[in-house]
């Protein structure tokens, strides 16, 4: 390879692989954006649902007539929200790898399908309180099943269809569609949930149904399908380490002996160990056959590697957002306010509607300026203001002015639009074409396990952050206006987690507390009625919140930091233009690892793969 070729423009170099730019004989110009219409729709629908229900959940629980008070029912709130993430996030991979060995398009039909019929279910549930429940978490985890194997061929079925000149358009829309659905689902969720809280799963059967027709007639398989032996036992301890690993962080969420949080209970801490020790097996295991299912080797290309960290830290960092927003407007902001609980759910996806606007906006323009500029200088700079939107959200009182929250939101949601398409990219351009399905899946993990981790990352800094303010602010609060001290202190020794679901929920926990004593009726009728209001419980616990806020913001300040650094030293756009029939490097090695070539300096983790290309920086 010559060195004018290098050093030519990245836009201007079209990949070997790619060297009939619209792929003819695959369907034509017009194919590829079939696959892009088609492939965008399924993401965001099946993204859509990573959110909608969290914002849904007071309207589910009031529908599923599921007490919101009693503790024994955390577990179920946290199993409708995190199952459907730690399933994706467990599979995409497989369903990926899958994807290279059975063919991507086929997988990807048979998701469209899996996700219908369990959205279906889903929305005829026909039982109430924990049966109820137990239903909805059944079928959420089906439906995931369904959106991890869209999730895991969409990427590498779209970098398939476009030559390396579009493809950052390309994969930046549809990264863009995906992601804004985790926004989007946070306003659907709300509007649905005011009418009829089944609606929240209706809404994907007609969706569903037309995309499935329109997949099957419509989209083919360009990729030379290879066929290989399943890798069993990678994938068994894959699933199993990961699962274990993801559960029991969201466990440590829940209280124990005394404590908070769950982080010393001997399950959580036998679940991270038994996780960890599984997923070590596992990369031993992915080194010694020759068709693994993660292929490890791909971590030695430095733009595949810090593009998938990169994805990681934002994603826990937006996940984290996500959560703390929807609490902070549903149960603080919207009641003092005036907003009744019932109607905050809907109120709070509408006020979030600058998240998703700037997402929207700075997406698309990032894809396409990526393409003619390279990734890096785009993906770091999204990252580095969602930093300084942390740090707005950060400086913010509790109850804020509305229109300063908006433009600092909006500013986070630029940021996410800038990063997440030239990342996507970034990522999918740089392995070879024949392990595009199984890169697809593992940036999927990447950013599932994300939005999982941030779930037992930020609850838990929240918990923190309120049990060492709360106990007192409370005991002082009821004792205040009238409740015995006894009762008082009873009521504030009460596991945190406890207020702050109640917050999720949109609920005054006090008159749960006090009505079954009968002190409700032996204090002052004013006091009564000061302490079982709306407003009371919202002001009360916002100093306490505030605290939590300062710590959840100020770590996601320094994950999306280290984030723009790995993302600043990713290197210059890297492609690997390998044809089909000339990339045995992967294969050829028992361990993974690509073998090595002569490539730019500063574009890899030691070895590159067969023919590989550096672009512009």
């Amino acid at each position: 390879m010559s060195g004018a070729e290098t050093d030519r423009p990245a836009a201007a170099q079209p990949a070997a692989s790619d060297a009939a730019p619209d792929h003819a004989g695959a369907g034509g110009g017009s194919y590829k954006w079939v696959a892009l219409s088609n492939t965008t729709l399924s993401m965001t629908m099946a993204t859509i649902d990573t959110s909608i229900v969290i914002i849904a959940m007071p309207a589910i629980f009031r529908g599923i007539h599921l007490d919101p008070a009693d503790p024994a029912n955390i577990s179920y709130l946290l199993w409708m929200i995190i199952g459907y993430l730690l399933v994706t996030a467990v599979l995409v991979v497989t369903l990926g790898r899958l994807g290279d060995m059975l063919g991507r398009v086929r997988i990807y039909n048979l998701g469209f399908v899996v996700f219908t019929l369990a959205s279906i279910a889903l929305s005829l549930d026909p039982l109430t309180g924990p049966p109820g429940a137990l239903w909805l978490i059944l079928w959420r985890l089906v439906q995931a099943v369904g959106g991890a194997m869209l999730m895991a061929n969409a990427a590498a079925i779209l970098t398939d269809a476009f030559p390396a000149r579009q493809r950052g358009m390309a994969l930046g829309i549809n990264q863009i569609c995906g992601i804004s659905g985790q926004f989007i689902g946070l306003i659907l969720g709300g509007v649905l949930a005011a009418w009829d809280w089944r609606a929240v799963f209706w809404v994907n059967v007609p969706i569903g149904i037309f995309g499935t027709f329109w997949s099957y007639l419509k989209l083919r398989e360009i990729a030379t399908v290879r066929r290989a032996p399943v890798d069993w036992w990678g994938n068994i301890t894959f699933a199993a380490g990961a699962g274990l690993l993801l559960v029991s962080i969201t466990y440590g969420i829940q209280p124990y002996g005394g404590h908070p949080t769950g982080w010393t209970s001997p399950r959580v801490l036998g679940g991270l160990a038994a996780g960890v020790t599984l997923l070590a097996i596992f990369c031993l295991i992915e080194t010694k056959i020759a068709e693994p299912m993660f292929r490890l080797g791909l971590f030695r290309i430095r733009a595949f590697a810090a593009g998938n960290l990169a994805s990681l830290l934002g994603s826990i960092a937006r996940g984290g957002l996500q959560f703390m927003l929807i609490i902070w407007l549903q149960g603080i902001w919207l009641p003092l306010h005036g907003y009744d609980f019932s109607q905050t759910p809907l109120r709070a996806g509408l006020y979030l509607l600058p998240l998703t606007a700037g997402f929207l906006i700075a997406g698309p323009i990032s894809g396409f300026l990526s393409d003619r500029y390279g990734p890096r200088l785009f993906a770091t700079a999204g990252l580095v203001v969602s930093a300084a939107a942390f740090g707005g959200l950060l400086l913010l009182p509790v109850v804020f002015p509305y229109r300063l929250f908006a433009l600092i939101i909006l500013c986070n949601g630029l940021g996410s639009g800038l990063f997440a398409s030239p990342n996507t990219s970034a990522i999918m351009s740089s392995v070879p074409a024949r392990y595009r399905g199984a890169a697809s899946g593992m940036r999927s993990t990447f950013q599932n396990s994300g939005m999982s981790l941030s779930i037992g990352i930020f609850f838990s800094l929240m918990i923190a952050g309120l049990a060492a303010a709360l106990p007192r602010t409370l005991s002082a609060g009821l004792r205040a206006h009238g409740v015995p001290a006894a009762l008082a202190a009873h009521a504030a020794s009460l596991p945190p987690v406890s207020t702050l679901f109640a917050s999720f929920l949109g609920y005054n926990p006090i008159g749960s507390l006090l009505r079954p004593t009968g002190v409700l009726r032996r204090i002052p009728r004013a006091d009564a009625a000061v302490l079982t209001s709306k407003e009371y419980f919202p002001h009360l616990i916002s100093g306490p919140f505030h605290q939590g806020l300062v710590i959840v913001f100020s770590v996601a300040i320094a994950m999306s930091l280290i984030g723009a650094l790995v993302s600043l030293l990713r290197g210059g756009q890297f492609y690997y233009d390998a044809p089909e029939a000339r990339s045995p490097a992967l294969a050829a090695s028992g361990s993974g690892s690509p073998v090595a070539v002569k490539v730019p300096a500063g574009q890899g983790f030691g070895d590159q793969p067969d023919r590989a290309r550096a672009g512009s920086p």
